[in-house]
């Protein structure tokens, strides 16, 4: 039995020029639930609250608050709430689909966050249906704008098994530039030979991706910190000895070769000799 849908995060209509069918959004990734921290005053056991204070004035009423935009150190432009209330883009329950690219041109950096869209009754299922399935068979992305919470979004459009999802898009002036960043990576090009074993140890280590394999190992361990404290079990904490790491081009060739040959020598044993059947 399937669960429950939550709650539509928004409910509109999909629009492919003079093709309309009302649609609605959902969440496709479910956040996990953190653990978080709070400041606590031991002696009483409560938790410490926050107090609004102002260096050389004091402690200050929310009354005496409002929004501003620093625009320098130290200075501000005062903005109320109606100002920013008018500048917010009008509510639009449309996603019309403008323009059609292929996916490989979606720079991974842009993608934001996913989200389910299906059809909000079984009238709209067959021009779904159709859309998802010509998308499929052109191999492209639909994109679109919509405005959602008072913000506006661009987002893709593609098939996803028997429907389509939809993806929020980054601004461009929302990335950082690369080469601002990349400014310690040597200029003349590696060696050959350390190029050559690096491939052949990314041949061995490559395998099918598979998300389940791979947990929040940080999230986890806090967890159960907080169940062994709960349950008032000693706390041992084990931290290991941080790996040295060669400075120079032959540590870095002998590190390459040592890797590449001990995947081969264990792929080597695991092979049983000729002439024996394996048990």
């Amino acid at each position: 039995m399937p669960k429950p849908r939550a709650r539509a995060y928004w409910k509109g209509h999909l629009r492919l020029s003079l093709v309309s069918l009302p649609i609605e959004i959902y969440s496709a990734v479910e956040s996990q639930a953190e653990v978080r921290f709070n400041e606590i005053h031991k002696p009483s056991g409560r938790r410490v609250g926050r107090k609004r204070w102002v260096e050389g004035v004091g402690e200050v009423g929310s009354a005496d608050i409002v929004k501003g935009v620093e625009v320098a150190p130290d200075e501000y432009v005062l903005v109320d709430q109606a100002e920013i209330d008018a500048a917010k883009p009008e509510s639009s329950k449309t996603l019309d689909l403008v323009q059609f690219i292929d996916q490989s041109e979606i720079d991974y950096r842009y993608l934001e966050r996913p989200y389910f869209l299906v059809p909000a009754d079984k009238l709209a299922g067959e021009g779904y249906a159709v859309i998802r399935d010509a998308l499929r068979k052109t191999g492209k992305v639909g994109l679109g704008e919509v405005t959602i919470s008072n913000r506006t979004w661009v987002v893709s459009v593609s098939p996803l098994q028997d429907g389509l999802v939809m993806e929020m898009l980054r601004f461009a002036d929302e990335l950082k530039k690369p080469e601002d960043y990349f400014d310690e990576v040597p200029p003349e090009k590696p060696q050959k030979e350390m190029i050559d074993l690096a491939v052949r140890l990314i041949g061995q280590k490559s395998a099918p991706y598979k998300p389940e394999k791979f947990e929040n190992a940080y999230q986890q361990k806090l967890r159960e910190l907080v169940e062994a404290k709960r349950k008032g079990k000693k706390i041992i904490s084990h931290v290991e000895a941080p790996r040295r790491l060669g400075g120079n081009v032959v540590d870095l060739m002998d590190a390459l070769r040592k890797s590449v040959g001990a995947k081969e020598k264990a792929k080597t044993k695991a092979k049983p000799a000729k002439g024996k059947k394996s048990a």
